[in-house]
């Protein structure tokens, strides 16, 4: 015989019919209540799901912090970080400007690069530092034909061989000028006044409006003249920007963040044939100031982890099956001999090379004897759960440009970089080289006046604050060293990874302190 099913509402029901008239009224009211609220979370659901849930980008900011923020509000907790101190984006253009108490000197300003060098493109290094009275910036431009307007109006002036210098006194934010953004303008010139060479603007919350700011620029060429159709070899421009002129009535302190970019015009003929504009960062556009790159005041520091030291790693190229890679790029120690210096200079590979040269030089005429040096590191011998306490780069030098009939050799200021992109030896040149992220050190090299035996000597830098965040990434460590060095015959010469096995101990090497927290 077949069970019979139970009538579902007679379950339900018998129930609710049992209870009093007064009971059956409360459970109404409340079953109408959760009722009522099904509509509401529909629409709160529907409403935070499109104007939040869908671009979470555009509502949710990360503070950016900098060494004098200051925060309004609640910050709740828990605020965790691995290391003692709070690294930038490994992404970040970033250059840490000297503090000087007098006169700018040159050759100890901080430094960095853009741009590529050819037949039709420019490649520049810009030099930085700061007084107590002004911001001084100097470009120094590799350019093959140089041009300039001789009958100039500001809004032709980067028609020409011109720069266009920007600054967001707030930070690289926004997504348009305001009145804290300024754009200061200056074209190549002869012998003419610079006055009608150079121009100001401010930013009005939308765009560019022309404002009354005093600022000066020099202009130099060198080769043989402007406006002609004969090789030259490029040209410099130097700002000075007083602090009062921008509003303030004393320098920025040391780890005050401003937004930075840098734009270099060029024009190789009469007829103005169109050539695309070199920047710095390479994706920033004149409108956008959070596209921008970061000029920080003084130079970087970093705090060591309060942790006991448990271990120290050596990396050199061999040592332990570590494989360091590295590379020249410029004018080695021969100035290009034998290169075509727009045509050939450029893309110069010196993959192997086991001796490298590291030199820059105020007169832009020589820029063939330019040269840098790219290094990477594995740091995968480091625990993972470690905290970086030190970390020292050691390069062995060997020798140095000068001497003889080529005058008595200077020390040079030689800066290390940190480098996000990546680089292959055997195709890296002056052109592909990656540009720095951020000046994170600097020692000074003194020339050698007597003959050395091997290994070299030990020249070192500091490089704790590299180490420390490229470890934190899980990435190698990627450096390049370069300087802002003045005089003539500059070149400081090193030992490579490629030094043979019989001087195993004059390749570069990382020795990287560390310990856990």
């Amino acid at each position: 015989m077949p069970i019979k099913s139970p009538n579902p509402s007679s379950i339900f029901l018998k129930p609710f019919l049992t209870l009093a008239p007064n009971s059956r009224w409360w459970i109404f009211i409340v079953l109408g209540f959760f009722v009522a609220l099904f509509p509401l979370a529909d629409y709160l659901h529907s409403y935070i799901t499109a104007n939040y849930l869908a671009s979470p980008e555009a509502n949710f900011k990360p503070i950016a912090l900098t060494p004098d923020s200051s925060l309004t509000g609640s910050v709740y907790l828990p605020l965790i970080f691995k290391q003692s101190e709070i690294l930038p984006l490994a992404n970040t253009f970033r250059i840490n400007v000297p503090f000087f108490d007098g006169d700018v000197q040159f050759a100890e300003t901080g430094i960095f690069w853009f741009g590529k060098v050819n037949s039709t493109e420019n490649y520049v290094d810009v030099r930085m530092g700061y007084t107590n009275m002004e911001l001084y910036i100097r470009l120094a431009a590799f350019d093959r034909r140089l041009w300039y307007d001789t009958t100039p109006t500001p809004s032709e002036l980067t028609s020409w061989d011109a720069a266009s210098l920007y600054l967001d006194l707030e930070g690289n934010t926004g997504k348009s000028p305001d009145a804290n953004n300024y754009l200061f303008v200056g074209q190549l010139n002869w012998y003419e006044s610079r006055t009608e060479y150079q121009t100001a603007y401010q930013g009005d919350g939308s765009g560019w409006v022309a404002a009354p700011v005093s600022f000066t620029t020099v202009s130099r060429y060198r080769g043989d003249a402007p406006n002609n159709n004969v090789d030259d070899r490029g040209w410099a421009l130097t700002y000075r920007i007083p602090f009062t002129n921008l509003g303030l009535d004393r320098p920025p302190p040391p780890g005050r963040i401003w937004g930075l970019s840098l734009t270099l015009h060029d024009r190789d003929n009469a007829t103005g044939t169109l050539i695309p504009a070199k920047s710095w960062p390479p994706a920033m556009s004149p409108g956008e100031p959070e596209s921008w790159g970061q000029l920080a005041f003084g130079l970087p520091a970093y705090s060591t982890p309060p942790v006991t030291p448990s271990g120290t790693t050596v990396i050199r190229h061999k040592l332990n099956g570590a494989i360091v890679v590295d590379g020249m790029v410029g004018g080695s120690s021969t100035c290009g001999t034998g290169l075509d210096f727009w045509t050939e200079w450029g893309e110069a590979n010196y993959a192997g090379a086991s001796q490298v040269n590291i030199q820059n030089q105020f007169d832009v005429a020589d820029w063939p004897c330019f040269s840098k040096f790219y290094i990477t590191f594995p740091l995968d011998a480091i625990p993972p759960e470690a905290e970086v306490i030190s970390a020292t780069l050691t390069l062995y030098q060997f020798g140095n440009a000068g001497g003889g009939i080529y005058g008595a050799p200077s020390d040079s200021l030689v800066q290390a970089f940190t480098i996000v992109d990546g680089w292959e030896e055997n195709i890296l040149n002056w052109n592909n080289a990656p540009l720095a992220s951020e000046n994170v050190s600097r020692a000074w090299i003194k020339p050698i006046t007597d003959p050395i035996g091997y290994p070299g000597v030990p020249r070192t830098w500091d490089v704790s604050k590299a180490v420390a965040e490229a470890h934190m990434e899980s990435q190698s460590l990627s450096i390049a060293l370069y300087s802002a060095d003045g005089d003539y015959n500059s070149g400081k010469y090193f030992y490579s990874s490629d030094q043979g096995d019989w001087n195993a101990e004059g390749r570069p090497t990382l020795q990287v302190i560390w310990g856990y927290p």
